[in-house]
């Protein structure tokens, strides 16, 4: 009984998951043409919201998981945001440029990261925060082959070295060089690849 139960079981998974890839890679092609520029082999999972996509370009061979956010503020003007080649972003994550916004390639991003090159006004005592608009508009740069674990926030004005590591949780306010790990909240650089980096207390 045991046998006949787990083929089953096996050839309903292999169904679910050949409909599930046809399914994106369907939604992928369609909606390719609405971005300033969509790579070859690149896959979309929806469900995934897009914003201005007009405004994004997205590089070769990128993946971007199920609920994840991207968008930019406004829909016109060059590209705001740039997702660079082999690049996966897990899902659930958020990535938001109203100026400037670069993932260079092969970047990982683990689930619930936030990237945003601007924050939320929130001063004027007589209006909703979501009224308010955004300030702090600066860019952000992550570097080629960085790490981003998860439920990371990247603030406005950050540059992430190629090949550093976030860890998980972390919010990055400053600048993270190349190959260096860094960790906590807010991120501090505890470790750079080969040596051991000074400590701030």
């Amino acid at each position: 009984m045991g046998t006949p139960r787990r083929l089953i079981g096996r050839g309903f998974l292999a169904l679910v998951w050949s409909v599930r890839r046809a399914w994106r890679r369907s939604f992928s092609v369609l909606a390719a043409g609405g971005f300033a520029e969509f790579g070859r082999g690149s896959v979309l999972e929806p469900p995934v919201r897009l914003e201005n996509q007009g405004r994004i370009s997205i590089g070769r061979d990128v993946f971007v998981g199920p609920g994840s956010c991207l968008q930019t503020l406004d829909a016109r003007g060059e590209v705001a945001l740039e997702v660079g080649d082999g690049t996966n972003i897990a899902g659930t994550c958020v990535i938001s440029a109203a100026a400037h916004v670069r993932l260079g390639r092969s970047v990982l991003l683990a689930r619930n990261v936030y990237i945003a090159d601007h924050a939320h006004a929130f001063e004027d005592l007589s209006r909703p925060v979501l009224d308010q608009g955004v300030n702090d508009i600066r860019p952000v740069e992550i570097g080629d082959g960085a790490w981003l674990g998860q439920n990371v926030v990247v603030c406005p004005g950050v540059r992430i070295g190629r090949g550093a590591v976030i860890g998980a949780n972390s919010v990055v306010r400053d600048d993270v060089p190349d190959h260096a790990v860094a960790v906590g909240a807010p991120a501090r650089v505890v470790r750079q690849f080969g040596r051991v980096a000074e400590l701030v207390p």
